[in-house]
């Protein structure tokens, strides 16, 4: 059997998503450096715009939020995050830890929430597998 690299089990688990929980646009895997690691769909280097999730400075945004969030719950002693829920006009976006890296999931708006986040937190038990963290 051929062996599969990591990078190629983190998109097969980023696509996996896609199909499981309907509404899902974008998707990325963030290190906790705030380093795109990976993104469905994967990025177009003739149209970047393609997806709005894989560009570098949304993964440098994605782990800018997550430590805010992290922080704030421990000042706050609430707890490790479980997840970060920001929903806007247009759509939604789901963080979810997955050990030293985070899996961010954008969703349209009208996407039924309980199965995007179902779904994102299936994959991102993954992803924590896959990257043994």
């Amino acid at each position: 059997m051929a062996q599969e690299y990591r990078s190629e089990s983190l998109e097969r688990t980023l696509k996996t998503l896609h199909i499981a929980a309907e509404g899902v646009k974008a998707s990325v895997i963030v290190n906790v450096d705030g380093l795109l690691v990976a993104a469905f769909p994967p990025g177009n280097e003739e149209n970047p715009h393609q997806n709005p999730t894989s560009s570098p400075q949304v993964a440098a945004m994605s782990a800018t939020l997550i430590g805010l969030a992290e922080r704030t719950l421990a000042r706050l002693a609430q707890g490790e995050m479980q997840r970060l829920l920001i929903e806007g006009e247009e759509g939604v976006m789901i963080v979810y830890p997955a050990g030293r890296a985070s899996l961010a999931v954008l969703a349209e708006k009208n996407a039924r929430i309980s199965h995007v986040l179902y779904a994102t937190k299936r994959a991102a038990a993954e992803v924590m597998e896959i990257l043994g963290s």
